[in-house]
């Protein structure tokens, strides 16, 4: 089909215009600068109800290749991590994992446990997303569940990701949670929380991360306990 002189212009002027609004939508400001996140290995007790934290526990943690944020300013994905093993009374071991980063963008971004542990060489089974009722009255949180498997090592893993004030539990909910915040001019920020248990069936694992989330959420005051639920 023949296109026009005015044709031509009204195409080129379109283009024009989604290139300059796409440039004035564009997220510059940094919720993290705003709403500065707790510091974790302050706030995260070693020690709490009947859990007391055990040592040198191997955990796989993600992987963090730098990147860039805003103005040239080179940052990593994680400028927080907390990695470390819980014990309770029965002699249950908890691995539990915090990763924050100040910067969620389709750059830079939390990475799944699925692509960490299959980096690490885990066979990783299909994710199941569950409700983990933590406190009364509370909505529970929707977490996600799957089965890390290697060399006779089977890990069950509950874990959940935050973007920003948002709760997400896979890449959709996380893409639609950065637009959200993209409209209103910020930059969100984000962490994966992760539990997981070894030497321990699926069902009992499960109900061993369960009490563990709830008991953790139940020791932090509410400021730092919005910073995991939301």
């Amino acid at each position: 089909m023949k296109i026009n002189h005015f044709q031509a212009v009204l195409a080129s002027a379109a283009i024009l215009a989604a290139g300059v609004l796409a440039e004035t939508l564009k997220p510059r400001e940094l919720l993290a600068s705003t709403q500065p996140a707790p510091n974790l290995e302050a706030s995260i007790p070693k020690n709490f109800g009947e859990w007391h934290l055990v040592p040198n526990i191997g955990l796989v943690t993600p992987a963090d290749p730098a990147g860039y944020i805003g103005e040239g300013l080179e940052q990593r994905i994680y400028s927080q991590e907390v990695a470390r093993g819980y014990s309770d009374a029965a002699g249950n071991v908890v691995m539990f994992l915090v990763a924050y980063g100040p910067v969620q963008n389709y750059r830079l971004k939390s990475h799944l446990p699925e692509v960490c542990y299959s980096a690490a060489g885990f066979r990783v089974s299909a994710k199941q997303v569950s409700p983990l009722s933590y406190q009364d009255g509370a909505a529970p949180l929707s977490v996600s569940r799957v089965v890390a498997e290697k060399e006779g090592r089977f890990e069950p893993i509950t874990y959940w990701m935050k973007v920003g004030g948002d709760v997400a539990t896979g890449v959709f909910d996380r893409q639609i949670a950065r637009m959200k915040y993209g409209l209103e001019g910020l930059i969100p920020d984000g962490a994966l929380i992760r539990v997981s248990t070894v030497g321990l069936s699926e069902a009992a694992a499960y109900k061993i991360q369960e009490k563990f989330v709830r008991d953790l959420l139940g020791a932090l005051p509410p400021k730092d306990r919005k910073f995991f639920t939301g």
